[in-house]
């Protein structure tokens, strides 16, 4: 009996995180359409989130209009969640063009395009006063 061989697929998966907020791209040919959580990324609130997220699609010009991306974000804000799938969208294009330029283009513009910002908010400590390192105020009366 012959073996199946598997013919390689041209669907990218790549990922971007930042903070809490987790997002997943699928990149593969296409008429260049891009959505986020199932939206048009034409129609994506609010207004400085989407630039945002134009601008990886606009620095790489017609490498990337022949690319459909669809993009799951989870967790986090609306902040962190375009920064997420800013990287997730930049990363997908890249890894589907194999472009060194567009890998300087992305770099020179902004690094987080292609490396994530690993900060994180500071955990709450017990004995303290709401936030991380605050503590009750010195009161000598």
């Amino acid at each position: 009996m012959p073996k199946a061989i598997k013919q390689k697929s041209n669907v990218v998966l790549t990922s971007g995180k930042r903070k809490t907020a987790v997002a997943r791209a699928f990149a593969k040919p296409g008429k260049g359409i891009i959505t986020i959580n199932k939206k048009s990324i034409a129609i994506y609130t609010p207004e400085l989130a989407r630039l945002r997220l134009e601008e990886p699609v606009l620095l790489a010009g017609d490498l990337a209009k022949g690319l459909d991306i669809h993009v799951n974000v989870r967790g986090g804000g609306w902040s962190a969640q375009t920064e997420a799938a800013r990287l997730a969208i930049a990363k997908a294009i890249l890894e589907s063009s194999k472009s060194r330029d567009l890998k300087k283009i992305y770099l020179d513009y902004d690094r987080h395009l292609l490396v994530a910002d690993t900060r994180y908010k500071e955990p709450r400590k017990f004995g303290t006063h709401s936030r991380a390192r605050a503590k009750r105020q010195k009161s000598y009366r």
